[in-house]
Formats: structure tokens, sequence, C-alpha cells
């Protein structure tokens, strides 16, 4: 069974899903950044950390395709042009979506207040909506990123979507706001959110 150190409120959601994805067994160990729990097994004491057979591994994007390509699910085999445009996906997300959410994010509330920088949130909306325009032309009539076929990217595209939602950014209707939705509506997201809940209450 994976263990795997995080909480709902933070990156460690994806692997929550992406785990419920594959069917996999796993154990929530809750811990928050800079956690003793995380900082055991991560010198950066960021989370998530997934354990594996007693190695850690570290960054929840790693992760999702390390499970990806173990289990051979939401994925296509290294070296195919599939492949390569699935990793442009990842690298889009996280560059321009989890990126951008992170900077709005640090000079909110992260950063003492000496170190914020006045009026980045707007600059980072703008990137933001910038982001939104390109993944609608890139999605087209999708129903994936893919095509037909959901991938790792299309997970962390939809966690980065909730970021954003929580943090008050703008998300659009239409074609893409519908992949939004039918994303978050899938079994296996209900019930990594479920788990996780659980887990915190109890």
């Amino acid at each position: 069974m994976y263990q795997v150190i995080g909480t709902a409120r933070s990156r460690a959601m994806r692997v929550f899903w992406m785990l419920e994805e594959l069917e996999q067994e796993y154990e929530i160990l809750e811990a928050g950044p800079r956690s003793e729990a995380i900082q055991k097994v991560n010198p950066s004491g960021k989370v998530p950390a997934l354990i594996v057979d007693g190695k850690a591994i570290f960054d929840s994007v790693a992760i999702m395709q390390f499970l990806a390509d173990r289990h051979n699910g939401l994925t296509y085999p290294c070296g195919s042009l599939e492949r390569a445009e699935q990793d442009s996906f990842m690298h889009f997300a996280n560059d321009e979506m989890d990126a951008v959410l992170w900077v709005a994010t640090k000079h909110t509330f992260y950063y003492p207040e000496a170190l914020r920088v006045p009026g980045i949130r707007a600059s980072a909306e703008w990137d933001f909506a910038r982001a939104m325009a390109t993944l609608e032309a890139r999605l087209g009539d999708n129903e994936f990123v893919m095509g037909d076929k959901i991938t790792v990217p299309d997970l962390l595209i939809s966690h980065c979507a909730g970021w954003a939602l929580g943090a008050k950014f703008e998300l659009p209707k239409g074609k893409l706001g519908d992949y939004f939705k039918r994303l978050r509506a899938r079994p296996a997201m209900k019930r990594a959110l479920a788990k996780a809940s659980a887990h915190t209450q109890g």
C-alpha cells in the first residue's frame, strides 16, 4: 500500500485523485508543509511525498507521472509522439497555471508582509487569463486534452483550476468550463475528496 504525506488542501490532492483513478490502495499521513513528518523525508519541507517501499518520492507532478507509468494508466508510452504532447500539457499546467497561482498566493499571505509586492495579483490574473485562452484553443472540441482519453495533465489542470476558483480567479465558461466540470464530476475525484475529508475529520 502506498503512503502519501500531505493534506487535501495542498498539491497532495492531485496524488490522492491519481491513486483513485488507478484504483490503488493508499494511506494518508496527514501533515502540512514544513511539519516534522514531511521534513523527515523531504529536506525542503514541501508536501506531498509518496512513500514507496521505504523510499520517498517528492513533487506532485513527478509522483503522478511515476504512478501512471508504474500502473500503465492515464498515460501514453515513453518515446511516443503522444507522450511528447502529453508532457507538453504537463509543462503548460506547471508553468502557466500552477506557477502563476503560486506567485499570487505567496504575495497574498505566504510571504512576510514586507516582502509582498503590491499589485502583483493583477499581473497574475492577466497571465492566468492568457493561459486559459491558450488552453481553450488547444482543447478545441476534445473531451480531454489528449482527445477521448483522460491522462495525467487533465488531473493537474483540473486541480489548478480548483485552486484558481478558491483564490477567486475568474474561470472561463463555455467549452473550457464544461471540461473543468467533467473532471470535477469524475467518481475517482469524488472518492479522493471523500477519503481526504473523512481523514481530516477523523
